[in-house]
């Protein structure tokens, strides 16, 4: 089985985490809450429960060039936190998901997410 997640708009990077864990010690992980909320609001009509180990490909549209591509898909970690914590896969390690690529475009109108997510076949 194979299906695509789309997530709207942005999410925080690496840098904007970093400085929200330095602002106090509960900043960081309200920042990870929410964005995790705002994730799962974005798909939780369209993702099915996967089976075993999973592939994922994610597309990164940003409104501008203005982000290192590493800050972008740091949010990569808030993505697969929210698939495992809604069992849509069943592990972000070894053991559930086999690998992943990150592919970046700019969308100044519609920045957001794609991520496809795949059954590796046993």
């Amino acid at each position: 089985m194979k299906q695509t997640l789309i997530i709207s708009g942005r999410l925080p990077g690496l840098n904007e985490y970093i400085q929200a864990n330095r602002t106090n010690r509960y900043a960081g992980a309200k920042m990870k809450r929410d964005t995790q909320s705002k994730i799962w609001a974005d798909i939780a009509e369209t993702a099915l429960p996967m089976k075993g180990k999973v592939r994922l490909n994610f597309r990164w549209f940003e409104p501008n060039k203005k982000r290192d591509l590493d800050n972008c898909s740091y949010a990569k970690k808030f993505i697969l936190d929210t698939l495992v914590d809604h069992k849509i896969i069943e592990a972000d390690d070894w053991r559930g998901v086999e690998g992943f690529t990150d592919s970046f475009y700019v969308d100044k109108d519609e920045p957001r997410i794609e991520v496809d997510i795949e059954e590796v076949q046993r």
